[in-house]
């Protein structure tokens, strides 16, 4: 459902209609999972093929598969919302699964690389997967860097849209071109009376992006960006 959003194919309303689905019936905090289908199959016909060999709740059969649990996530933060966003990312985060010693005993997997997989039904729900191995680590260096944070390049152009939580007042990234350094800070402000602007030196920019040049210098970039009231992002 996810990738109704990331590809921009869907209308807003669909998009608005799919996400909302995917809080609804995929997402079960208090196992801090994010499912990949549900229900799962077990016995029903037309068999959906390799999927049905794995336990229910397990894998690709209703359990989560981290890949998808990430482009949900990049697709709620495409959206500007960031409450969700920020809810499901912390639900992915290894770290949050071992913060106690009855987090530990029940994810039985390292809580510092992610797991490709985690279960969803019980008696195991909640459990990690496999680790050391899932192609879901990129994409989930991708979601934070580039969904929450905001930091994109395309070519030689270098924009900043972040996604992070309204009492978020600034942050900083340092960025390397080749051999030259940007220096970025974001800055995010609740006065109504600031205005959104991007500033390379000093400058105040024309455009939303920064245009990248490897002369080897250092680059300060200042990001302000202004938080609606009625908006989340």
């Amino acid at each position: 459902m996810g990738w109704s959003v990331l590809s921009g194919v869907a209308s807003e309303k669909r998009m608005h209609m799919a996400m909302n689905a995917v809080s609804e019936h995929l997402v079960q905090p208090e196992d801090s999972v994010i499912k990949l289908l549900a229900p799962p199959f077990d016995k029903g016909k037309p068999d959906p093929g390799y999927i049905q060999a794995y336990v229910p709740g397990v894998r690709e059969n209703g359990g989560q598969y981290t890949h998808a649990a990430v482009w949900s996530v990049m697709a709620f933060a495409a959206l500007a919302d960031t409450e969700r966003t920020w809810q499901l990312l912390a639900m992915l985060n290894p770290i949050n699964h071992g913060s106690s010693p009855d987090s530990v005993a029940l994810y039985k997997t390292e809580p510092y690389v992610l797991a490709s997989d985690v279960y969803a039904l019980e008696p195991h729900a909640g459990r990690g997967g496999w680790t050391w191995y899932s192609g879901s680590a990129g994409w989930m260096y991708r979601l934070i860097v580039e969904s929450v944070l905001g930091l994109r390049r395309c070519a030689d152009k270098l924009s900043i849209e972040p996604c992070i939580p309204r009492d978020w007042t600034s942050y900083k990234m340092n960025y390397r071109f080749g051999e030259t350094a940007y220096l970025i800070e974001v800055l995010q402000h609740s006065d109504t009376h600031a205005s959104s602007r991007l500033l390379l030196d000093g400058v105040v920019q024309d455009s939303a992006f920064i245009a990248l040049v490897d002369d080897k210098a250092e680059h300060r970039v200042e990001a302000h960006f202004v938080v609606e009231k009625n908006n989340q992002h």
